[in-house]
């Protein structure tokens, strides 16, 4: 514990240090932020010489601080797209003509997208007829007939 009290502010920069270390290891958590509010408090401490209560209040705010900023301003959701649909993949096929391979009757059968059979909803229509995908729901496709 004494060595700890004779390092001063230094506690501060080796524990930003040590933060953004673990944000390296363990990104999405946080502690890049928390690691700029030491760096920030161990430069206070080092230019003002204050005490180690007032450094960890100081600490607390900022930590809070930097995390309620970066929460608010800095999140992906804020950020515009080049690719809107790049996650939602099932949004690229619709408006594709498939092929029916088993007959739709009674409003179910399947359809060929690509390499792979889906499980298909729409009006009944036979082996062969193509069908535009209207919707996807889950692993199911919904289409509706489309002249040949």
């Amino acid at each position: 514990m004494a060595f700890l009290t004779e390092l001063g502010a230094w506690n501060w920069l080796i524990a930003a240090l040590i933060l953004v270390i673990l944000e390296m290891i363990v990104p999405g958590i946080h502690f890049l932020w928390f690691g700029m509010a030491a760096i920030l408090v161990g430069v206070i401490a080092l230019a003002t010489g204050i005490s180690w209560p007032w450094q960890l209040l100081i600490f607390g705010v900022l930590a809070i601080a930097t995390a309620l900023f970066v929460r608010k301003y800095v999140t992906s959701q804020n950020t515009p797209s080049d690719e809107p649909g790049l996650n939602e993949r099932g949004s690229y096929y619709i408006g594709r003509i498939v092929v029916v391979e088993e007959a739709i009757e009674n409003g179910r059968g399947r359809v060929r997208l690509g390499d792979t059979l889906w499980a298909a909803e729409g009006p009944d229509l036979d082996i062969g007829a193509n069908a535009k995908i209207t919707k996807l729901d889950g692993t199911l496709v919904v289409v509706e007939a489309v002249d040949s």
